[in-house]
């Protein structure tokens, strides 16, 4: 990955208040279902950004425990 690419998902994710981990994992698990959906991208990503703070959250309380 190019040094621009790699800035840009970190500023992507940074101004969606997610982090670049959450966002892939919760991208991925959009991507595997895909082939069965024909929803406007936008909505995809919109689920993946909400399902990444999700994600986000829960590393946070483990890592206070």
């Amino acid at each position: 990955m190019s040094e621009e690419a790699h800035d840009r998902w970190h500023d992507f994710a940074a101004e969606n208040g997610v982090s670049v981990s959450a966002l892939l994992e919760a991208l991925a698990e959009e991507v595997a279902g895909a082939e069965e959906k024909t929803e406007p991208h936008a909505l995809v990503l919109e689920r993946a950004i909400s399902s990444s703070r999700q994600i986000d959250a829960s590393r946070r309380r483990r890592r206070k425990d």
